[in-house]
Order: structure tokens, then sequence, then C-alpha cells
């Protein structure tokens, strides 16, 4: 049953992440380095307080260019009103959600601390395998 797939299961280790201070020339480099949409930003304790997503980065490509000044840091751009999963979550409510929000990614978090980022791609990766063994 899809219930018992569980975000912990599918979900990658080791999200690469930015904190609030990074430049966010930076971040875009590594956004596209990595060919992600979007990554969290944790604090030094690594909890999540944002995330930084393409538009965000588009954003603040857009509103530097006005001014000449292209650049700044992270979290000047970063969305703060950031939804997040944990990692017991199964992959079907998960999936709503990303039907329901629109959205590509969600952080994983256990206790205010970042543990990785599901995706769309990760779940439907979940699906297809846990389909195949099942002989579907």
């Amino acid at each position: 049953m899809l219930k018992s797939i569980k975000v912990r299961d599918c979900m990658p280790r080791h999200p690469l992440s930015f904190r609030a201070d990074t430049d966010l020339m930076r971040a875009i480099e590594l956004l596209l380095e990595h060919r992600l949409s979007a990554a969290a930003v944790v604090d030094e304790h690594g909890v999540l307080i944002g995330l930084l997503s393409e538009g965000d980065c588009l954003r603040g490509m857009l509103s530097g260019s006005y001014y000449d000044s292209v650049g700044g840091t992270v979290a000047a751009y970063m969305d703060t009103a950031v939804e997040s999963v944990g990692p017991e979550a199964d992959i079907i409510e998960v999936a709503e959600r990303f039907i329901d929000g629109g959205r590509h990614r969600l952080p994983v978090v256990e206790d205010g601390r970042l543990l990785g980022l599901v995706s769309r791609h990760d779940v439907l990766r979940a699906i297809k395998a846990f389909a195949q063994r099942d002989g579907r």
C-alpha cells in the first residue's frame, strides 16, 4: 500500500542549503550547478528559516537591475513562510500537498531541523518503484 511509503524513505539526504548571509549570486550559482529549483535556508543550528527558489532569485536579479546593483544576500529574497513536512508523512499526503499547493518540493523537518527536501520527482520515483515491486 502506498501509504506505507514514508517521506523518510524517498527523500534525498544532505540537501543543498544556504545560510541567510549567503551571497545571492553564489546561491544562484549553486542552484544552477546542482540543477535545483529551490534550496532550504537554515540557521547555524540547522533550523529551517526559509526557502530560496528560482523565482526568488529572479526577483532579486530584477530588483537589483533597476538600481544597477545586482546581488545582496539570500535573506533579502528568501520566502520565510515555508510549508514543511515531517519524515513520517506518507507520500500520498505529500502528493496531495504538491497538487493542492502547486509546490514542487517541501523541506522535511524534524524538531525544527532540516533533514532533507522531498520533491515531486522523488514521490513519482517512489510510486514507480512500489508499482514495479508490486508487479504492476
